[in-house]
């Protein structure tokens, strides 16, 4: 790591490139995308460094902390370069520098730029240089990055004013006190893993409870696997300012039995993501940190609820995630999110797109339109969510898992295909965006001519027709004439809402006791769910999850001209017929 950034050229192999393009991505061509990425942070660094530099502070000026994190990467580059390319340092660095151009908020805007004290604090820890800073402190803590909290005892709550002391390793933090004196801390900082997930290391201090104000030191957990290639460590981030991938949140300390959660299913998942390079095949050593979302509770919520996970082009390699109740759910959830990073880091050295971002797109896992980006964002993921059921369809063992598998693999090629296409005759696709897509295409159209039992077939095109259909009842306004061309601009409507998505997993097994007409459809009876959507369609004749489910049900009921257009523009269905 060095103070400017060097001039470099980046020529992409064509051959890294298609690898991307196919959706998945050999350890190289993610190399790649790291160096680059390498390459964008310095320069965003740099740009905020100069818009800091003549910021009024209580504390060090910027030129000295920076001048500390220099130090420091000339002793120990590797550690020092994780640090300022972790993802919570992209999202600060996103979110000063929209501080600075005024579209975003916060607190004083010298405590956010403090942030660059508390890395270099850091910085110096892990290289064992000496160091004497004046940081920014929160109810007496001082995060540091990369390796966890700091609190003094008694101290003066809100925002103050701290002088951050190392040598050797070792940190001293003096600050005010409640009672007007000063307090003081002196520890040696440092990661742990989570407990139950072999040798716990010598500095991985007792806490006094999760949020105990006496707790001195909280340390970053880090989730480890020891794989083939080596042993592998992932933070568990509960703790950095900008670990939410936006504005600064609080830290909120994990349970310990919620961190042991964490650890059994990151084992786990990283169990099915061994293998080659191909689409939903994932080397968990390209991650960089998880942040835990939403809960500390041990018990987790039944699915869909838990599927909520986030990423950032900001933040690569880093994800937000609720945990979810299986090894299976965070494997696919770590693949979803990694093809965001990988696509986001290729949005950084390519023109892929131009993109007006209007939002007049159907997205099949949104309920609300999508611009040009989301769209390319969506289909670059949900390929690689096909990939990894495609492998999980592969390794079934028994009829249960193969039906479970083959409908998410279904599922997610179909809906990703679309999504090509419509990306495909958009006409705002660069030279590179085109060869992107038509790689992604490629691989999808190789998938969908690969055999699927046939009921999870048949419940994932239901599924998916069933999705569009309702997304364009509540979406679209019909036009004034319907004789017009399906492909012309849609008008949507002013009172839409977002919408809950039940079917695409309510659909993922089939009802072996159907009582709804959704479980009727999934189960394969269409007549009775057409029978019990046009029931609910008498006391509601309006209702689009109804309608869209007699439409879909009709469809399979009588194949044809007339239900093909019903499918393709149902908001023209006014008003719905009686039978």
């Amino acid at each position: 790591m060095t103070s400017e950034p060097r001039r470099a050229t980046f020529r992409m192999p064509e051959r890294l490139f298609a690898e991307l393009a196919a959706g998945g991505g050999s350890a190289e061509a993610v190399a790649f995308l790291e160096r680059g990425e390498r390459a964008r942070r310095l320069l965003l660094l740099r740009t905020l460094l100069d818009c800091l530099d003549a910021l009024p502070t209580p504390l060090s000026p910027t030129a000295e902390a920076w001048q500390v994190v220099k130090e420091a990467a000339a002793r120990a580059p590797e550690p020092v370069d994780r640090l300022l390319l972790a993802p919570a340092t992209g999202g600060w660095i996103a979110h000063v520098l929209r501080r600075v151009h005024g579209t975003a908020a916060g607190p004083p805007l010298w405590a956010e730029a403090g942030h660059l004290g508390a890395l270099a604090v850091s910085a110096s820890l892990h290289a064992g240089t000496e160091a004497c800073l004046g940081v920014p402190l929160t109810d007496g803590g001082l995060s540091l990055p990369g390796l966890g909290l700091a609190r003094l005892p008694e101290a003066e709550p809100g925002l103050t004013v701290g002088r951050a002391v190392t040598r050797a390793g070792l940190l001293t933090l003096t600050g005010p006190g409640r009672d007007g004196t000063s307090s003081c801390l002196t520890i040696r900082p440092a990661t742990a893993p989570v407990r139950g997930a072999g040798e716990r290391s010598g500095n991985d201090l007792p806490d006094s409870g999760p949020h105990s104000a006496t707790s001195r030191w909280l340390p970053l957990r880090t989730l480890t696997h020891h794989g083939p290639a080596g042993p592998v460590s992932l933070p568990l981030d509960d703790l950095d300012p900008y670990r939410d991938l936006d504005d600064p949140i609080a830290p909120a300390r994990l349970e310990d039995a919620e961190a042991e959660a964490w650890q059994r299913l990151f084992e786990q998942a990283v169990e099915l993501l061994a293998g080659d390079a191909g689409p939903g095949r994932l080397d968990p050593a390209a991650l960089r940190s998880i942040a835990p979302w939403g809960r500390t509770t041990t018990l987790p919520p039944a699915p869909p609820t838990v599927r909520v996970s986030a990423s950032s082009g900001d933040s690569y390699g880093g994800m937000v995630i609720a945990r979810p109740a299986c090894a299976l759910a965070l494997a696919e959830t770590l693949v979803h999110e990694f093809q965001h990073s990988k696509l986001a880091a290729l949005l950084h050295l390519f023109p892929l797109l131009d993109d007006d971002r209007e939002e007049r797109y159907y997205a099949p896992w949104r309920a609300d339109p999508r611009h040009l980006t989301g769209l390319l964002h969506g289909a670059y993921a949900f390929t690689g969510v096909a990939g990894f059921w495609s492998d999980r369809l592969a390794d079934a063992q028994d009829e249960r898992t193969a039906d479970t598998a083959g409908y998410h693999f279904a599922l997610r090629r179909t809906q990703s295909r679309l999504v090509v296409r419509t990306l495909l005759t958009s006409g705002r696709l660069t030279a590179q965006g085109r060869a992107l897509v038509s790689g992604l295409a490629g691989t999808l159209d190789g998938w969908l001519r690969r055999p699927v039992p046939p009921a999870a077939l048949s419940r994932a095109r239901a599924a998916a027709a069933l999705h569009r259909t309702e997304w364009r009842l509540r979406n679209v306004v019909p036009p004034s004439s319907p004789a017009g061309p399906a492909r012309d601009a849609l008008r949507f409507r002013a009172d839409r809402t977002l919408w809950p998505d039940v079917r695409t997993h309510a659909f993922a097994a089939r009802p072996t006791a159907p009582r709804t007409p959704d479980e009727h459809l999934a189960a394969g009876d269409p007549a009775a769910a057409l029978a019990g959507y046009a029931e609910a369609l008498a006391d509601d004749p309006s209702g689009p999850h109804a309608l869209a489910g007699w439409i879909v049900a009709r469809s399979v009921l009588e194949p044809g001209r007339e239900t093909r257009r019903m499918l393709a523009r149902p908001e023209l269905l006014q008003p719905l017929p009686s039978s």
